[in-house]
């Protein structure tokens, strides 16, 4: 009893030394981090929420459901046999020590038996899992392409051990006498029975040798765990409790400078643009870093990594968190001193550029960093709450605002944005010539001398950059202008005042043109008095809901599904035509993933007589981006497979007449890419359109049968990337 006491102690106090060593510089490294803003979290219930669904519950594993499980089967195997790691850590000091109250109850043996049966063979399984998808079969494809391997299957393997070392001096406790359950534990007596030749003597000797094995498994482990990927079995948990509510999507955050706003009017000499070094980014940032368990879920649902682009996001999260660890030493000297003192790796990673090419030996490539669509899949996917398109536009603000690095297609639209008010740069005088074919009169806001909107104005018709100047989307914008028309529902425009929302901008890194683009329309809007507003791109949307009111600007935004869904379920339109086709519906990603709008277009869909309506597999939350979000319309895809097209690829597979969207952008990309699939010449063509000209087709046939008129100049985005 005193040498596995002894010993016990000794191992134990070793490995927490190492430990409490490796979590002080954790500690200090985020010490040095930026600080969070105030109101990070969204109330205690919120929290509570997550932890038991996130956390407790493994919501977003169990949508992979035999990996999901298995990771359930685990976690909560290691929270029930922590009572194991009491009852081994008592059997140092007494052989037969039992929890209080409950500790010599059958059902307990039998939990803990069946518990740690059920560890193993999900160990068992996530080592099929990853033999099956190891990186050497199935290269790229692979959710652990770039994962830390070895560490993983170490992992394993200290699991295992910690299930066998465990079993092995239960056994023995049952053939000396000393084992706290007298029935119950069925895996344990079984194991007994194995023993049992070796005598009195022999089990004894194993009982001692099996208690010190079982608490030095679990204090090494404990010591891998703190210097691996799997201290995510620690951060997560705090991650979850401060992640954005209710997802880390749809608004960015504005740029902050030790925890406050930056001034862009008056910025200060010493305030930060984005993140120009891995210090740069908030404690919570470097939480996100820590938390990230390398499953790869974000990687595999990625639009840039599945088209052959550089940018991961697991990979994206991992350089940072790597560099970060491997800066720290070089961070964490006390002065310049010792600094010099360092060894050369050392200061070389000291060094590093956390932006740059492989020549530059850059951390984050720039091919990585503007391959982001923002599209959200990561965030979505990520069981632990990493934000990774906050950290994405964040190196991007940086870039932009700091270092005037970004690609020169983006140069071009900025410029537009900036002098012209949309990012074509054809300026306010084009604005209205989406509604010169209709047959009935828009109102345009000053037309008849008034500068605020009468109060008979139901709703003010954002009709956007792309709803106005560009040929395909001004189709929708007259067909949904009709069938408000139609249904008696008074609205107005902006006309020539209206300009670019800057999500763009904003997306792109710029965020000081964001801010002038916001604020002006916000003077605007307020000026005239707006109170409801209906949009039909999904970006405009996403910018005047969510973030608009950063800059003062509060108003009741509908996207035109919604409104238009409300006019058909309360009877002021009637589709009553036939449209006798079969159609597939692709989810903006902006609409979707960052709004939850997916009910609406389907409804409308549904509410079409004839209709067919086929469901790609990727869809609603697992929608495959079109390849416009992130200012990436605006830019040449030049690397890989051209993500609206492998989009349009999927899209056809399911033999549709019509691919429908509810953003302009995604059919402009869309249709780039059924059009690049197809040919010139299909032997049977597919029209890529929007749901609101669906809907039109069956209101009123006759005017939707109405051919559209040449724009007066072809509309074609500053990148060139689409037609």
């Amino acid at each position: 009893m005193t040498f596995r006491l002894l010993v016990g102690l000794l191992v134990t106090a070793a490995a927490l030394a190492l430990a409490g060593r490796r979590l002080h510089v954790l500690y200090r490294l985020g010490r040095l981090a930026q600080p969070v803003a105030p109101g990070r979290t969204t109330g205690a219930a919120a929290v509570l929420r997550a932890e038991v669904v996130e956390v407790l519950g493994q919501r977003r594993l169990l949508r992979w459901t035999l990996p999901g499980l298995a990771h359930l089967l685990t976690f909560w195997g290691f929270l029930l046999l922590g009572l194991t790691i009491v009852e081994g850590y008592g059997a140092l000091f007494v052989r037969d020590f039992a929890l209080p109250v409950v500790g010599r109850q059958a059902w307990l043996g039998a939990l803990e038996d069946t518990v740690a049966l059920l560890t193993l063979a999900s160990v068992v399984v996530f080592a099929a899992i990853r033999l099956r998808h190891a990186p050497a079969r199935e290269g790229r494809r692979s959710r652990f392409f770039g994962s830390h391997l070895d560490g993983a299957w170490l992992i394993l393997f200290m699991i295992t051990n910690v299930v066998w070392t465990l079993l092995l001096y239960r056994g023995a406790q049952v053939n000396t006498g000393y084992f706290p359950f007298r029935s119950g534990a069925y895996a344990s007596e079984a194991v007994a029975r194995l023993l049992e030749p070796l005598g009195e003597r022999g089990n004894t000797v194993v009982e001692h040798v099996g208690v010190v094995l079982a608490v030095t498994v679990v204090m090494v482990f404990l010591v891998l765990v703190v210097h691996s990927k799997h201290l995510h079995i620690g951060a997560a948990v705090a991650n979850v409790a401060l992640a954005r509510r209710p997802r880390a999507l749809g608004a960015l955050q504005p740029v902050r400078s030790g925890g406050r706003e930056v001034d862009f009017e008056d910025p200060g000499e010493d305030d930060l643009m984005g993140v120009g070094k891995v210090e740069d980014l908030t404690w919570k940032g470097l939480l996100d870093l820590a938390s990230c368990t390398e499953c790869g879920r974000c990687q595999s649902q990625c639009p840039a990594w599945n088209t052959g682009k550089p940018l991961s996001p697991k990979l994206f999260v991992m350089g940072l968190r790597d560099h970060a660890l491997a800066k720290a030493p070089y961070l964490l000297a006390a002065d310049d001193a010792a600094r010099a003192a360092l060894p050369d790796a050392a200061r070389a990673e000291g060094e590093r550029p956390l932006v740059g090419t492989a020549q530059e030996n850059g951390v984050i490539d720039p091919d990585v960093l503007w391959s982001c669509t923002t599209c959200g899949a990561c965030v979505e996917q990520c069981p632990v709450d990493i934000e990774h398109v906050d950290h994405v536009v964040d190196l991007r603000r940086h870039q932009m605002l700091m270092e005037s690095a970004f690609p020169e297609e983006a140069g071009i639209m900025l410029r537009n944005l900036e002098h012209a008010g949309d990012p074509w740069g054809r300026g306010g005088g084009h604005r209205l010539e989406w509604a010169e074919p209709l047959p009935f009169e828009v109102r345009v806001l000053g037309d008849d001398g008034a500068d605020r909107l009468p109060d008979d104005v139901e709703y003010l018709f954002w009709v956007g950059c792309a709803g106005a100047l560009d040929d395909a989307a001004q189709r929708t914008t007259r067909a949904v202008a009709t069938l408000l028309h139609e249904a008696g529902v008074s609205f107005m425009t902006l006309g020539g005042a209206e300009t670019c929302t800057g999500d763009a901008a904003r997306r792109a890194g710029n965020e000081f043109l964001f801010r002038m683009l916001a604020q002006a329309n916000v003077e605007t809007l307020d000026a005239v008095g707006a109170r409801r507003i209906v949009v039909t791109c999904a970006h405009c949307f996403n910018a005047l809901a969510n973030e608009y009111p950063q800059v003062g600007g509060h108003y009741e935004v509908v996207h035109h599904t919604q409104l238009l869904a409300d006019l058909v379920a309360s009877g002021r339109l009637t589709p009553v035509t036939p449209v006798e086709t079969t159609l597939t519906y692709h989810d903006a990603c902006y609409l979707g993933r960052h709004n939850r709008i997916f009910a609406p277009p389907r409804e409308l869909l549904g509410a079409v007589p004839g209709v067919r309506l086929a469901e790609p597999p990727r869809t609603r939350e697992r929608s495959f981006c079109c390849g416009a979000g992130g200012a990436r319309m605006w830019m040449d895809e030049t690397i890989g497979t051209r993500i609206g097209h492998e989009r349009a690829r999927e899209l056809l597979e399911l033999s549709p007449d019509v691919v429908t969207a509810a953003c302009p952008f995604c059919i402009l990309m869309l249709g780039d890419g059924v059009a690049a699939h197809l040919g010139p010449e299909p032997a049977r063509p597919v029209e890529v359109t929007d749901v609101a000209e669906i809907l039109l087709r069956s209101v009123l046939p006759a005017r939707a049968a109405e051919p559209a008129p040449e724009p007066a100049e072809p509309a074609e985005p500053a990148g060139g990337t689409t037609p």
